[in-house]
């Protein structure tokens, strides 16, 4: 395996648990770590030897969501147009490369899991949370549309009202309704996310992996099949968000700790 800077990966068995490691900006997804997740993804489609994946964050905290302070990011917002709808598939493109793979993958959340954080989770086969851990969508605070072909997913998971009321109301959405609204499939105490997801891979393992990915794709195939349908202009959506005044009035308040005033400009 190659060595990423923000991403840490133990093997035991035919189980991989892979540590998403930016404790310093809480996890929170730059360009580079958007990469790394995106290559890591790409490397496991190769390994036959690995049957399930767990995806993690620290102890304490899953993701903040995107990383609006990266140098990275603001590159690729002053880019032209053409190369800017390029660049801006890397978000989409990552979670895409970890829906497709044929491991069995289980997100353990502990704390916060945000935005970006909520898209990456929603693209894995389940989802351990801890007790007091929650999730929340807050694109729209900000002006932005959902995009990574997120919301198709979250549909899938919980219903369109749900996931309605997820995006449009960007409200904290706690562990225990995660798992009655059907995002979550495991509650765990606080602080045993990790140990229970292992739990769930090691049943996983237990059964024929050949047999298992089939089952895996044959789901997806099912349940994805108008999905990019739905989906194939969240790149320019999210572009022709982050133009408006509206998006500059979002980011603002965020910054300025207020409510923001949106006039639909």
């Amino acid at each position: 395996m190659n060595t990423y800077e923000y991403l840490t990966i133990e093997e035991s068995g035919r189980m991989a648990t892979v540590r998403i490691n930016r404790p310093d900006k809480k996890n929170t997804m730059s360009v580079q770590l958007l990469k790394e997740l995106h290559d890591l993804a790409m490397e496991f489609r190769l390994r036959h030897d690995i049957s399930a994946i767990v995806l993690t964050g620290s102890d304490t905290f899953f993701s903040a969501g995107v990383d609006l302070g990266d140098a990275e990011l603001f590159e690729v917002m002053g880019a032209g147009l053409a190369e800017k709808r390029a660049k801006m598939e890397f978000g989409p493109r990552m979670c895409r490369a970890w829906e497709e793979l044929n491991q069995i993958t289980i997100a353990a959340i502990e704390g916060f899991c945000v935005g970006g954080g909520v898209a990456l989770t929603a693209s894995l086969d389940f989802r351990v949370m801890a007790e007091s851990s929650f999730i929340r969508v807050p694109e729209l605070t900000l002006a932005m549309n959902m995009s990574w072909a997120s919301i198709p997913r979250l549909v899938h998971l919980v219903g369109p009202a749900r996931a309605k009321e997820i995006v449009i109301f960007a409200e904290r959405v706690p562990a225990g309704d995660a798992y009655d609204w059907g995002f979550a499939q495991r509650i765990s105490p606080d602080g045993g996310a990790l140990k229970e997801a292992v739990v769930l891979a090691e049943k996983v393992l237990e059964q024929p992996p050949v047999p298992v990915a089939m089952t895996k794709q044959t789901v997806n195939a099912v349940v994805t099949a108008l999905d990019r349908a739905a989906t194939y202009m969240d790149v320019d959506q999210f572009i022709l968000t982050v133009g408006a005044e509206d998006f500059k009035e979002g980011v603002g308040a965020f910054m300025e700790k207020r409510k923001p005033k949106f006039t639909g400009r």
